[in-house]
């Protein structure tokens, strides 16, 4: 049967764009993108046209939807002393988490004098103070000196504070928001800690891995959400999983991969692979925990930060035998999707049918941003 989206008469396509018109499509973007975004059955699925993946527009309009959800920042036990910072770029905002002596804070690396910075390393320290001019801030951001400022008339230090970010910890995780978020973290994550446990708070960070990937994010997260290339892509970690029992579940703001898993590498026991909308994954094996936030750069390109944990138990052999298999995977999904990106940047690449008992997870991914696009949000 013909889907929809294969009919290339005009009257078709004008009624399929003031169709998604009426439902707040912005009009700014190109007819294409407008057909595209319709929403779609699992049952007859298509996959998103190419040209999604190397639009500038399309682009900059996903790195926005990034920019106002909950990110993945870090873990607690990285700050566990008071006076501890941990410094971060938010997409292009540069920011940082600190502790003080009650909790967790997290605040814009913005000097409200001249836009200086004040963390620009993971340490310890007793005042936050900006390299640029001196001024100093206390840990719960509010101002506590401004050098030489007397004369300046009207100004009030105690009115001058550092603005803050949204911070929520979840499992030992720690997110964050530049805004308000619309959706809240705790209505993303509903029903996790139920799946992986309560435990992840006892984990400690071990290392980070920053992968610069020459594809667009969305090619490298849609390659996350299935198990379908695991025989032909990675050959040594399908040894470890059970293709055949391989399981999809898609929740309203997360889907949930998982598979028994036993071999040379890994323990007898459960693989967990999460994918929270719309760029964080949490993968949870025996013994270990991997996180990775997808970050897009450019049109056909992407970073991909990946931060290791091992419960205080893990020895230093295998955290070496994890690292060094995590290596093997990630160069295997690099080359892939490296190479898918050029087949959907090559002018021949027509959207195929998407497998509906393999991929549903990337389903699932396409359909929350059609429903992105069509809403703006």
């Amino acid at each position: 049967m013909t889907h929809e989206l294969l009919d290339d008469s005009a009257s078709t396509r004008l009624k399929s764009r003031d169709r998604i018109l009426d439902m707040n499509f912005p009009s700014a973007f190109p007819d294409w993108a407008v057909s595209a975004m319709q929403s779609q059955r699992l049952e007859t699925a298509i996959a998103l046209p190419a040209q999604l993946y190397s639009d500038p527009q399309c682009h900059d309009f996903e790195r926005g939807l990034l920019t106002r959800s909950w990110q993945l920042m870090a873990h607690q036990n990285q700050l566990q002393e008071p006076g501890t910072v941990l410094p971060f770029t938010f997409h292009d905002a540069p920011t940082f988490l600190v502790r003080d002596q009650n909790d967790i804070r997290g605040f814009h690396n913005v000097c409200r004098h001249r836009g200086g910075p004040l963390v620009t390393a993971c340490t310890r320290i007793k005042t936050l103070q900006c390299r640029y001019h001196g001024w100093t801030y206390h840990l719960d951001g509010r101002l506590k000196n401004a050098p030489e400022m007397e004369k300046a008339l009207t100004f009030d230090p105690q009115q001058v504070a550092l603005k803050q970010i949204h911070v929520k910890t979840w499992n030992g995780l720690i997110f964050a928001s530049l805004d308000e978020a619309e959706i809240s973290i705790d209505e993303r994550i509903a029903g996790l800690t139920e799946r992986l446990g309560s435990d992840l708070g006892t984990y400690q960070h071990h290392q980070q891995v920053t992968y610069e990937i020459p594809c667009n994010w969305k090619v490298y997260v849609e390659n996350y959400l299935e198990g379908y290339h695991l025989p032909y892509v990675h050959p040594g970690l399908n040894k470890e999983l059970s293709y055949a029992d391989y399981k999809v579940d898609t929740q309203k703001w997360y889907s949930y991969q998982s598979s028994p898993i036993s071999g040379e590498t890994y323990a007898d026991g459960t693989a967990h692979y999460v994918f929270i909308y719309p760029n964080m994954m949490l993968n949870l094996l025996p013994g270990r925990l991997q996180t990775n936030l997808v970050v897009p750069t450019a049109p056909n390109h992407c970073r991909v930060i990946f931060d290791y944990y091992y419960p205080n138990t893990a020895t230093a052999e295998s955290k070496k035998a994890d690292l060094d298999f995590s290596e093997q995977v990630q160069q295997e999904d690099i080359d892939i999707c490296s190479k898918v990106q050029k087949g959907l940047g090559s002018g021949y690449y027509t959207p195929g049918r998407l497998c509906p008992s393999q991929e549903k997870a990337v389903w699932d991914f396409q359909e929350k941003l059609r429903d992105a696009y069509r809403n703006q949000r």
